[in-house]
C-alpha cells in the first residue's frame, strides 16, 4: 500500500513540473505598435477632447442664452405689472406693496436702470384734478420704492391723468384698469 501511495504521488510531482513547464513554456502575445498605430490613436484622443470641448462651448452658450431670455422675461415683467388705486385715492394697498417689493428687488438685481412711474386716473374728475391725483399716485409710488432702498436718483414720476387710459369705456371695469401707476425703463 506504501508502494502504491509513493507512486502516486511520484506521478503527482511529475504532473505538476509538467504542467509548470507547459506554462512558463507560453508564449505571450506581444503588440507591437507602429507609427502609424499612434498617429491614429493620438488623432481620435484629440477627436474626442475637441468634441468635448464643442460639448461644452454648446452647453455654455445654451445656458448664456436663458439666461439672456431669463432677464429679458423679467424685464418685461417689470414694465407690464401695473399697481393700482381705489377711486380718487394715492394710498398703497398691501397688492400694491407686494409688487413693490419684487420691483425693487429687480431694480437692486440691475443697479444701472433708471425707471419713471406714471400716475394715470380714470376719465372722472377735470383735467386738472386728474393730474394732481396721478402726480400723487406717482409720488406714493417713489416714495415707497425709495422707503425699500431705491435710490430717488433712479426714479422719476410723471403725471398723464387721464390722456392715457389702459382701457377705453365709461365702467367700473374700465376705470378700474385706469386707476394705475406704470412704469417704463429709461
Amino acid at each position: 500500500m506504501r508502494k502504491k501511495t509513493v507512486g502516486n504521488l511520484f506521478v503527482l510531482i511529475l504532473v505538476c513540473v509538467g504542467l509548470m513547464f507547459v506554462v512558463s513554456c507560453a508564449q505571450t502575445e506581444v503588440q507591437s505598435t507602429s507609427p502609424e498605430d499612434t498617429q491614429a490613436e493620438e488623432a481620435v484622443q484629440e477627436e474626442e477632447i475637441q468634441a468635448e470641448d464643442d460639448d461644452a462651448a454648446a452647453q455654455a452658450a445654451l445656458e448664456e442664452e436663458a439666461l439672456a431670455r431669463e432677464k429679458a422675461n423679467a424685464r418685461a415683467m417689470f414694465v407690464s405689472e401695473n399697481i393700482y388705486f381705489d377711486y380718487d385715492d394715492s394710498s398703497l394697498d398691501d397688492m400694491a406693496r407686494e409688487i413693490l417689493k419684487q420691483k425693487a428687488e429687480w431694480l437692486n438685481d440691475n443697479p444701472d436702470v433708471s425707471v419713471v412711474i406714471e400716475g394715470h386716473c380714470d376719465e372722472r374728475g377735470t383735467t386738472e384734478y386728474n393730474l394732481a391725483l396721478g402726480d400723487r399716485r406717482a409720488e406714493s409710488t417713489r416714495s415707497y420704492l425709495i422707503d425699500l432702498g431705491i435710490a430717488p436718483s433712479r426714479l422719476e414720476k410723471i403725471s398723464y391723468g387721464e390722456e392715457m387710459p389702459a382701457v377705453q369705456g365709461s365702467n367700473e371695469d374700465a376705470w378700474a384698469k385706469n386707476r394705475r401707476a406704470a412704469f417704463t425703463i429709461k
